[in-house]
């Protein structure tokens, strides 16, 4: 597989931003603490979902010390139909109580004092720090995963890896509007099962598609 250049990870980053102007953050929030706890509620849930049950959690408990005094069975009630409510309900409880009793009751704005929250791994620090504080991050989900390993921006075997490896590659003032589009375009165009080459804009620079043509059609 031919080795992916900074000029053309660049004149990608600048066509997925032209076929997906103006994205905003997916998970809806008005401030960090509610990015917060959005992006905890959305492990292995759709956006949507959590979008959908977000409004009256918010409302019944709009900051870390409300949050923290709740009864784990009445978050419950909240997130019901969203998927590991019961072990989502813990986490941001105990998260609430983290911020209250640790930090003041401010979501921290580093990724190693946001990853020491129950239920932040990586990529929710990710999501934080470029949605909530503007800082330059780079949040690998299972779209930026797919997507940039078949376009070839990196030949990763895990998301960690995927993080570093676009990083080097891209310039930074590109990475959290990067990573936007091109979790659109995995569920636009790029998706696991099926994906719309014909019509992908990135087809040009697209070394899974590269891969396809060299192996011909099947018999």
């Amino acid at each position: 597989m031919q080795s992916m250049t900074r000029k053309e990870a660049h004149e990608i980053a600048q066509i997925l931003k032209e076929t997906y102007p103006g994205l905003e953050p997916f998970l809806h929030a008005k401030n960090p603490f509610e990015s917060l706890v959005a992006t905890i509620l959305s492990a292995q849930t759709t956006d949507r979902q959590v979008n959908k049950v977000t409004p009256a959690l918010f409302a019944a408990y709009p900051d870390p010390e409300a949050l923290s005094r709740a009864a784990e069975e009445e978050v419950m009630d909240y997130i019901r139909s969203i998927g590991f409510f019961r072990t989502k309900a813990r986490n941001i409880i105990l998260t609430a109580q983290k911020l209250v009793g640790d930090f003041g009751g401010k979501v921290p704005n580093t990724m190693e004092e946001l990853m020491s929250l129950p239920g932040v791994g990586r990529k929710t620090a990710n999501v934080v720090l470029a949605n909530s504080f503007g800082q330059a991050s780079m949040p690998v989900d299972t779209h930026v995963f797919r997507v940039s390993n078949r376009l070839g921006l990196s030949r990763s075997k895990n998301p960690e890896e995927c993080e570093q490896d676009l990083r080097k590659i891209l310039e930074e003032e590109s990475w959290n509007y990067f990573h936007l589009s091109i979790i659109q375009h995995g569920r636009d165009i790029c998706s696991a099962r099926s994906p719309k080459c014909e019509i992908c804009p990135l087809r040009d620079h697209c070394r899974y598609l590269d891969s396809l043509k060299k192996e011909g059609p099947s018999c």
